[in-house]
């Protein structure tokens, strides 16, 4: 092997960019998840100095994305920056929970090499399909010289660069499904090369009141193998919310304790409050009776920009812990918090 040439994995997990329809002007109607990653690559120019090495880790459709997906990736995800032949990884995803996967790699994995997620907003079937022009930018980009200096989990799509903790799926429809939030893009990729916005970090995906123990053998090996993580919910608060979700929870909950319920108990409630994580008065009574039956409650906002600020008094005293990431990510980061955690109740 050429000492000079690095390997470049690419990893496939399915989604729309591996995605067929019956039609070519259907992109809708498509099946995600259908063509091998070998494929994908098939017409894209290597990075010079760089050879291409292609594993199908999943293919599926992203909405369907679960535990077992998840650890599968996150265990093809390690090996490959274990190898030092290894330089950068690029993992293709559906849209849908994108977001989710690229906040667990780097949650879990805080990668020291870059490793890079895209996807498509049309099928490989589509007349004009943005897949392999996402996937060269992706190479681009998990090669690029910054990149590779700072590490971390990266997503790209429609030439645009965002860290893992910023990332959120927008739009249904557009080929710029993804925006930050406040932050905006962290680079953009322009014919063949990285520009940066400004000096890249890497992504601090938790917060300084939830920092993982990944120092802890027993948390790192539950991640990654075991059968079931913490069962929690994400649900909001709205007008008229009366907190019976909750109670309906908690009913499930006591049964599945007692063993009359074959579904796992409710350890963990990530609540989408609005505006600045307000909740509902009602609903809030109920998520105090969780707390007391010894559930996690965790706050944010269901608003797409912005992050709670918590006060001492009033509407902005803070009941529950306030978390700065978005719903999705949150019930991730209580879940994964919870493998540390004995169960109570």
């Amino acid at each position: 092997m050429d000492a000079d040439v690095r390997t470049l994995w690419v990893l496939g997990t399915g989604g729309t960019i591996a995605g067929r329809a019956a039609q070519a002007h259907d992109v809708v109607g498509y099946q995600a998840g259908v063509v091998p990653v070998q494929a994908l690559l098939q017409g894209l120019v290597c990075p010079p100095g760089w050879r291409l090495q292609a594993q199908q880790v999943a293919n599926v459709d992203s909405k369907d994305m679960d535990r077992s997906v998840w650890q599968a990736l996150l265990r093809a995800v390690q090996a490959a920056l274990d190898d030092a032949d290894v330089g950068a990884v690029v993992v293709t995803h559906g849209t849908d929970t994108m977001e989710e996967t690229a906040w667990l790699l780097q949650a879990v994995l805080a990668p020291v090499k870059p490793v890079v997620l895209t996807g498509a907003m049309r099928p490989a079937s589509a007349v004009v399909p943005d897949g392999p022009h996402n996937l060269a930018d992706a190479l681009v980009l998990a090669t690029d010289a910054q990149a590779l200096a700072v590490g971390g989990v990266w997503v790209t799509l429609a030439g645009r660069v965002f860290d893992a903790v910023a990332v959120r799926k927008v739009h249904p429809m557009r080929a710029d499904a993804f925006g930050a939030g406040d932050a905006g893009p962290s680079a953009w990729v322009e014919a063949g090369q990285v520009r940066w916005c400004s000096v890249p970090q890497p992504p601090a995906a938790w917060g300084d009141d939830a920092t993982p123990p990944r120092g802890d053998a027993a948390w790192r090996h539950a991640v990654l193998h075991a059968p079931a993580w913490p069962r929690v919910e994400w649900i909001s608060s709205h007008a008229d919310q009366d907190g019976a979700i909750v109670r309906a929870l908690l009913a499930q909950r006591q049964r599945a304790l007692a063993g009359h319920d074959d579904d796992a108990p409710l350890q963990g409630l990530v609540v989408a409050g609005t505006g600045n994580g307000s909740l509902h008065g009602r609903l809030a009574q109920a998520l105090a009776d969780a707390v007391a039956q010894g559930v996690q409650v965790w706050v944010t906002t269901r608003c797409a920009e912005g992050q709670v600020v918590a006060g001492h008094a009033g509407r902005a005293r803070a009941a529950f812990t306030v978390t700065p990431l978005p719903p999705a990510k949150a019930r991730l980061a209580l879940a994964l918090r919870l493998l540390a955690t004995p169960p109570t109740g």
